[in-house]
């Protein structure tokens, strides 16, 4: 038998949170900031309490940052789904992701599988190099 899903304030704000900011990513220090000024109080096991059974669930997608303890976020509980078309950049200088819808990354990914019968895993390639702010720096 199924567990009952329910959903207290501090989930909704949490899911109000992500949805306003769908499409980037964002951290768990980011969401108890938001409920903080929210005036809702929830502690930060709370935080991650939700965010891994929303993981869990396919409403949140979890990139954990290379190098580091440290994890980003982002909702996915949308039409759009990464896992199925959305690769990522990250810069190598100040750790920032960036998504990457590019029809030209397609192509690549069509001559890989194609040409050297490699399947790309879009959820978890990465491609590595500088953002743009980090050049003009």
């Amino acid at each position: 038998m199924q567990k009952a899903q329910y959903k207290t304030r501090q989930m909704q704000e949490m899911l109000d949170f992500m949805k306003s900011v769908e499409g980037e990513h964002f951290t768990v220090q980011d969401i108890c900031s938001h409920m903080k000024e929210q005036g809702v109080n929830i502690g930060t096991t709370t935080v991650y309490r939700h965010l891994d059974r929303m993981v869990s669930e396919g409403l949140v997608a979890k990139y954990v940052i290379e190098g580091t303890n440290s994890a980003c976020f982002e909702y996915i509980g949308h039409e759009h789904c990464c896992e199925n078309s959305c690769y990522h950049l990250k810069c190598e200088q100040c750790g920032k992701l960036i998504h990457l819808h590019c029809d030209e990354v397609k192509h690549f990914i069509d001559h890989i599988s194609k040409e050297h019968d490699f399947l790309m895993n879009p959820a978890r390639t990465i491609f590595y190099g500088l953002c743009g702010d980090c050049r003009k720096a």
